[in-house]
């Protein structure tokens, strides 16, 4: 079965709890938006590693390039102001 972004959600929310995940991609290529509580106090590369863990061994056998975003709950609801600021 060929990855896709649904599929990646599924296996990035069965491990780790999210308040807030989009994945897009075209099916080699995948962008994620994470956001969960459980990164509050991380550094980016711990956060990274949270993920990872998440996924398992899909990282290696079926997921080819995935860039990640990760936030905390609060990061999100400061992201989600400031880019209302600049389009609204």
């Amino acid at each position: 079965m060929p990855t896709t972004p649904d599929l990646i959600k599924i296996y990035i929310s069965s491990g780790l709890e999210c308040s807030h995940l989009d994945v897009q991609g075209d099916g080699q290529h995948f962008r994620a938006l994470i956001v969960s509580p459980i990164f509050i106090g991380k550094k980016l590369l711990q956060r990274h590693q949270i993920v990872y863990v998440a996924l398992g061994d899909r990282m290696k056998e079926e997921i080819h390039a995935l860039s990640m975003k990760t936030l905390t709950p609060e990061e999100y609801q400061e992201n989600i102001g400031y880019s209302q600021d600049q389009h609204g």
